[in-house]
């Protein structure tokens, strides 16, 4: 078990060798900004990276604190499932409704997640990282089809 300043320089050095990681990967080198992440430029709209003690994720969250908003994006996001899953093998998870354990948000997530992995295993942060960028660049890549679709549909409101 590790000290609550352990985990802080345990998480640190992730975050520090996993930006390492992309700025040497060939499909990030020529990226000023590595991954898009909050920068949507639709309120309520993140993509994300998680990950903890059995799992790792890369996510496309809603989290608008409108419902009903949050509800309409996923909807349209669902008439787009095709081009969202694109180069998913085994597709994405879609959950119109997730409490996150931090704050207690209510969100909306489509994601993908590589099972068995501990963040605490120094060993597996390699496979970790891999699959982040992988499938992060492959999600960005399926939102910016999608994303003025979704941004035009969420102004009508």
């Amino acid at each position: 078990m590790y000290s609550k300043e352990e985990k802080k320089k345990l998480t640190i050095d992730f975050w520090e060798l996993f930006k390492r990681r992309c700025a040497v990967h060939p499909e990030l080198q020529s990226r000023k900004k590595k991954f898009i992440l909050h920068r949507t430029k639709i309120k309520g709209v993140a993509l994300r990276f998680d990950i903890g003690r059995k799992d790792a994720k890369v996510i496309l969250e809603l989290h608008n604190r409108s419902e009903r908003l949050r509800l309409k994006a996923f909807e349209v996001l669902e008439r787009y499932k095709i081009v969202i899953e694109e180069g998913f093998k085994n597709g994405l998870i879609w959950e119109f409704y997730y409490e996150r354990p931090d704050s207690g948000q209510e969100v909306a997530r489509i994601y993908t997640t590589l099972e068995n992995v501990d963040f605490h295993r120094q060993n597996q942060w390699p496979d970790i990282y891999n699959f982040f960028i992988e499938n992060m660049i492959q999600l960005e890549e399926n939102f910016m089809n999608v994303r003025e679709v979704l941004e035009a549909e969420l102004q009508g409101e």
